[in-house]
């Protein structure tokens, strides 16, 4: 029988319990260390009264002790609800006060904010500390050991994670993601597609994986939980920077990384030596479009593969996504693309109207069927793609993002293309905002390159005059010093949208 991700994780911690586990700023904290520490949290939940299903939430940073007590949750069938630090402490307040769970775990940062521990006492939850100081320690907070209040959340028995979408088009949402969905997702259908099968003998591993993406987004849980079911230690970078990326390269060598297209525009823009990714064979990509020119640029000066994937929060993961092996093939002809459909699963595009499926090529709404997600039938997404002749997929756009204006579809993704091919552009956001008498109009913010501190807007409209229509030319434009990013990295179009109605609500 295939091993469950509960069984998995109580066996990695076992194999050798002085080897290194997880590394934090430099310092190591070894499995007996994480054992100790998923002791610790099990007795707290057990005197708490939180059996098996219990949902905990976490404000999930990437730090060591963050990682252990979610092992320990997952261990244990409770379900992590994850809440997102990185809001202000009265979003956060607000989030807790919405959620009323029986337990609440959070660093002593997050703790030390009045508005996060006022709105966690009105909950009557129970209220457990975490820190990573020489070692890793979990503890309830005195006056706080058991939940005292009324109605709160139900159990979730068979859900591993109440996960937070990217909320890149809007306010996140909290999706259920089961235990057998995540699993598969993680360690794979036996002699189907993955090289775990229940023959498999775990042994540690020695190089590490390096944690980039956050805990909070699915792509940062499911690689922490993907190294720690396969018995590989971590290297935990608590937020990107290409100082700590140079240096865990130069320390570890590691041949795999995962980074979003934010951190691969940092590094190229730091013109990091070629000699310091020379021990990667590849890095893989996802959670944003990459530009076709930082693509191209990238891989020129370093030589180094950038695999792009697909996937969702809904997925547990990938779907879709470049090998080394269709990049030696396929990577300049098939620029643009996310890759192709992993092994187990299945894809199509489809009219939005009628559902028909469409031809090679032919753009509609992509639908896809995969045993992560714990049924059979198809899922339609809210994309816009299409697969060509040799099964690549292609995103371009969400039916979601679509602006109606006065009739005229304006896709922003295309609007976005043309900003970004200005010289003095760095990144561009387009969204939909409603006007009275068209339903919406396009509105656009962005941020200039390093050396531009400023740009003519009647210049712009010309230039994107000469490469759109006129529908589609923005009617406002805002000039940011920042983007507004969700945790994931990804510019925020909900953040972006906001800026735009409260500038007309004044």
């Amino acid at each position: 029988m295939q091993p469950g991700l509960t069984e998995r994780i109580a066996t990695v911690v076992q194999l050798s319990p002085p080897a290194n586990a997880l590394e934090f700023k430099g310092t190591w904290y070894s499995w007996k260390d994480v054992s100790s520490t998923m002791a610790q949290l099990e007795s707290l939940l057990l005197s708490a009264g939180q059996k098996q299903g219990a949902p905990i939430g976490v404000l999930l940073r990437n730090r060591p002790a963050h990682v252990a007590c979610v092992m320990q949750l997952l261990s244990s069938r409770r379900c992590v609800v994850s809440i997102n630090p990185f809001q202000s402490p009265e979003k956060v307040a607000a989030d807790i006060k919405k959620l009323n769970l029986p337990v609440l775990v959070a660093d002593t940062d997050d703790w030390a904010q009045p508005a996060i521990q006022q709105a966690a006492a009105e909950t009557g939850a129970a209220l457990f500390q975490i820190s990573q100081q020489e070692t890793l320690s979990v503890e309830a907070i005195n006056g706080h050991q058991q939940p005292t209040g009324q109605n709160h959340h139900e159990p979730l028995p068979d859900t591993c994670i109440l996960m937070l979408t990217s909320g890149t088009t809007g306010p996140a949402k909290r999706i259920k993601l089961p235990y057998k969905s995540f699993a598969i997702s993680l360690m794979g259908v036996p002699g189907h597609y993955s090289s775990h099968n229940e023959q498999d003998e775990v042994a540690l591993k020695s190089t590490p994986a390096v944690l980039t993406t956050p805990l909070v987004h699915i792509g940062g849980m499911y690689a922490a939980m993907a190294a720690i079911t396969s018995a590989r230690p971590i290297v935990i970078l608590e937020k990107f920077s290409v100082d700590e990326m140079r240096r865990t390269l130069q320390a570890y060598q590691p041949k795999l990384v995962a980074l979003p297209p934010t951190a691969i525009r940092m590094i190229y823009d730091a013109d990091v030596p070629k000699e310091d990714l020379s021990c990667l064979l590849a890095i893989r990509m996802g959670s944003a479009p990459m530009p076709s020119d930082l693509h191209e640029s990238f891989e020129a000066k370093y030589g180094v593969p950038l695999l792009d994937s697909y996937g969702a929060t809904e997925f547990a993961g990938a779907v879709a996504g470049w090998t080394i092996q269709d990049h030696r093939k396929f990577g300049s002809t098939k620029r643009g693309s996310v890759g192709r459909v992993q092994p187990g699963v299945e894809m199509r595009i489809v009219d939005p109207d009628s559902g028909e499926e469409l031809s090679h090529s032919t753009p509609g709404l992509l639908e896809v069927k995969t045993s992560q997600i714990g049924h059979s039938d198809w899922t339609r997404t809210t994309d816009l793609a299409e697969i060509d002749e040799d099964g690549f997929l292609y995103i371009r756009g969400r039916s979601d993002d679509a602006i109606i204006r006065g009739g005229f579809k304006i896709i922003p993704a295309d609007v976005v293309t043309i900003l970004r091919k200005h010289e003095a552009i760095k990144y561009a956001c387009v969204v939909g905002i409603p006007d009275q008498r068209l339903g919406a109009v396009p509105v656009a913010a962005i941020q200039l390159q390093p050396g531009f501190s400023d740009i003519n807007l009647d210049d712009l409209k010309l230039y994107l005059r000469e490469h759109l229509t006129s529908y589609q030319i923005p009617v406002a434009f805002k000039i940011l010093p920042e983007m507004p990013r969700t945790p994931s990295m990804k510019i925020s179009k909900h953040d972006v949208t906001q800026l735009f109605l409260n500038e007309r609500a004044q």
